[in-house]
């Protein structure tokens, strides 16, 4: 996520005169030189970056315990960054555990932080570091394999061209007529209903137009939701581990702790939440990123311990609309029969394409109000435009239409996907799933899967072990088989050379 990493030690400056990676952070105290290679002004991944490469300084002992770090105004005035660029970053490592703040002092490298060279200790799960998710392919980055089984994506080749073109051009003509400056906070009106009738069809999750907060996708939706309930007072979060690591980001930038909690082939384990947790964070449709179901009764007992602890349980449901091997179970909103414990999360980045960046929360009426206020608080409003076309796209039938079209075409693919590990299964075993865009396959003792995905990628296979989501050491081994960016096809053809790797 970084640049080139030369680490040169030239400065470029940019248009606006600000300096422009690499960046020297000068530490108060003995004299210390720090390169920070951070992505061009106006990118997205500059705070991403920064919080990396200072953990990475810290972990490498390049930062030692007990140093101190300049302000963050300082910092962000030498690296031409906006203040809370930093802030988020030094919250995040406060809440890792990897700074530490002294009032009246200032912010310190914590003792212990850095481990140096070797395995780091395991941490009791109250105390362990929010590992970051994967990195991601960004534009201009090295072409994925021609055999990808990568995980979270769509594929976006069958996006619905045709009737969002002409609803495009609909609403651009409507917006002409009557321009806007902007829209409201919580989201366009129509997009809210229409997501409200979405999730009754598609979920029979029932919901007012009025509890739907639409966010820039999924992952704004967790930091809204973070920010609210850690307001709120609300600071001890359970997360699934293995689970999805931006969630357990977003907890930790706003100052929880963040508690791991395991996963079983039950989804969540309920027995292992401890009594003082006031948010739980899961996703019982497709654990992510196993894959398996939350059971019935796991989800019964879920609810009843969130009632009992007055807790509120956020669901993630974030491609249950592909469901397979007949009725998926209830989600856990539906389940909520009082409707004021489930926070329900949904995106259309699985559904339709990641690029379009919409994603809604519905909420317990309580909590429609200080979501509003947050989304403000966070970025204004959201695109008018992407939000009226979509709504037309849902209220005249397309999404369902599309999604009905894609099921189709990924339970062809998960069929050809579960054939061809057939052979296999002494080594990978596919875990159960009923919903969803991937598999995953536990692999077998012994098998190493690091050497595995290095054959395969010379193969032209790409592998993605479930180990990078995990933050136990202990998590099950196995490996992620999405079928998004893969034709049956492809599919095929990709098992049959793991075949002869195995």
């Amino acid at each position: 996520m970084a640049g080139s990493g030369r680490g040169d030690g030239n400065h470029h400056r940019c248009q606006n005169g600000l300096p422009r990676g690499p960046y020297f952070l000068k530490t108060t105290g003995p004299l210390l030189e720090l390169a920070l290679d951070l992505p061009a002004p106006g990118s997205r991944r500059r705070q991403q970056a920064l919080l990396q490469q200072l953990r990475a300084a810290i972990l490498s002992g390049r930062l030692q315990p007990g140093l101190r770090l300049p302000a963050s105004r300082a910092l962000a005035a030498q690296a031409g960054l906006a203040r809370q660029t930093v802030v988020v970053a030094y919250d995040s490592l406060l809440a890792e555990g990897y700074l530490v703040a002294r009032p009246g002092a200032g912010t310190f490298v914590a003792d212990g932080a850095g481990q140096g060279p070797g395995p780091r200790r395991a941490l009791p799960a109250e105390r362990m570091p929010v590992k970051p998710a994967p990195p991601r392919r960004a534009a201009g980055e090295a072409t994925p394999p021609p055999l990808d089984f990568r995980l979270g994506v769509p594929d976006i080749r069958a996006f619905p061209h045709t009737p969002w073109r002409r609803l495009a051009a609909r609403t651009l003509r409507e917006l002409e007529r009557a321009p806007v400056e902007r829209g409201p906070a919580a989201g366009e009106p129509a997009l809210r209903e229409a997501i409200a009738q979405h999730v009754s069809f598609a979920r029979a999750v029932a919901a007012r137009g009025e509890q739907v907060i639409v966010s820039a996708g999924a992952q704004q939706a967790f930091h809204l939701l973070a920010r609210t309930l850690v307001a709120a007072g609300r600071r001890v979060v359970a997360v699934e581990d293995p689970g999805y690591p931006p969630v357990r980001e977003a907890f930790a930038a706003a100052g929880a702790r963040v508690l791991a909690v395991p996963v079983d082939g039950d989804g969540l384990v309920v027995e292992r939440l401890s009594g003082d947790v006031r948010v739980i964070c899961v996703t019982p449709s497709h654990q992510f990123p196993y894959g398996v179901p939350m059971s019935a009764a796991r989800r019964r007992a879920l609810l009843a311990f969130a009632r009992r602890h007055r807790a509120l349980v956020i669901e993630d449901d974030y491609d249950g609309e592909f469901r397979f091997d007949g009725r998926a179970l209830d989600a856990l909103k539906t389940l909520d029969r009082d409707g004021d414990t489930v926070f329900y999360v949904g995106t259309f980045s699985k559904s339709l394409a990641p690029a379009l960046r919409l994603g809604y929360v519905i909420a317990p009426p309580a909590w429609v109000e200080p979501l509003a206020a947050a989304r403000e608080a966070a970025d204004s409003h959201g695109p008018v435009l992407e939000q009226r076309i979509l709504a037309a796209f849902i209220a005249e039938g397309h999404l369902a239409r599309h999604v009905r079209r894609m099921q189709r075409e990924y339970a062809a693919r998960r069929r050809a996907l579960l054939t061809g590990l057939a052979p296999l299964a002494a080594q990978l075993r596919p875990l159960p799933a009923l919903a969803g865009l991937h598999l995953a396959a536990a692999a077998a003792p012994g098998l190493d899967l690091a050497a595995l995905t290095g054959r395969a990628l010379a193969e032209g296979i790409g592998l993605h072990p479930l180990g990078a989501y995990a933050l136990r050491p202990d998590a099950a081994p196995a490996l992620g088989f999405g079928y998004g960016a893969i034709d049956a096809a492809g599919i095929t053809e990709a098992l049959r050379r793991l075949a002869r790797l195995l």
